[in-house]
């Protein structure tokens, strides 16, 4: 798994970079945040690689705040790599955070391929998660594994207003012990 890349831009477009690294030229794309805060050739990125049965793809990222962002959205049903993307090249993560906390559907509309049900949708599924993108790596890992949980047990048929009460009341810091501590706070 690729997670970072250090090299030398030899092509750059809006969405694409091609880098060398060592003699291999890697295809990355990246939002037009991060396209237009490169300002030199050299460059060293946090990077996404997502694995398909068709492609290998890699997603890069100057901060780390904009990859939670990439990240968390791509977990939501019917939010793919390139809606993530333009998620991130039309907000920045606090003001993701912000819209998101807000409940804000008309500015999540914005984003190009997002419609009011696909809108409505991602709120949906964020809504109850604490979404501090600017929060250092503790909590940052401490909500990744929230939202890890609160999709597990979503998918075990348990409603998400009641998830994110239960939740919010764990005290577990991984994964796996806040969906077994949910799950014995959701059987009283």
């Amino acid at each position: 798994m690729i997670v970072g890349l250090i090299g030398k831009i030899i092509k750059k477009e809006p969405t694409l970079l091609n880098v060398n690294v060592n003699g291999i030229i890697y295809e990355i794309f990246v939002s037009l945040n991060c396209s237009s805060k490169i300002i030199n050739d050299d460059v060293t990125l946090e990077i996404t690689h997502i694995i398909r049965e068709d492609s290998q793809t890699l997603y890069g990222f100057l901060d780390s705040s904009e990859k939670k962002l990439f990240d968390t959205v791509i977990k939501i049903n019917g939010v793919g790599p390139k809606v993530a993307l333009a998620i991130c090249s039309t907000f920045t993560p606090a003001s993701f955070a912000q819209i998101v906390n807000e409940n804000d559907v008309s500015m999540l509309k914005r984003v190009p391929g997002i419609g009011p049900k696909g809108a409505s949708r991602i709120l949906v599924e964020l809504s109850g998660i604490v979404i501090d993108l600017n929060a250092d790596d503790d909590e940052g890992s401490n909500n990744k594994a929230v939202l890890e949980a609160s999709l597990a047990l979503e998918s075990l048929g348990f409603k998400k207003d009641i998830l994110s009460k239960i939740l919010k009341t764990c005290t577990s810091t991984s994964t796996s012990d806040l969906v077994k501590e949910a799950l014995k706070k959701l059987q009283k």
